[in-house]
């Protein structure tokens, strides 16, 4: 259930620090490996949100 629901967090809003907060992860790098995403998608998708 926690995967699921981070893994819907971050489709809707593409902001992966958001996630790592949400997962309490210190490391960008686990949010990424949790999530199984690819690194460049990853940050390309966060660097378009606006904050």
């Amino acid at each position: 259930m926690r995967r699921t629901k981070v893994a819907q967090v971050y489709k809707k809003t593409g902001n992966l620090r958001a996630v790592q907060l949400l997962l309490g992860h210190t490391k960008m790098d686990s949010t990424v490996r949790y999530l199984g995403v690819d690194i460049d998608d990853a940050l390309s998708l966060s660097e378009g949100i606006d904050l």
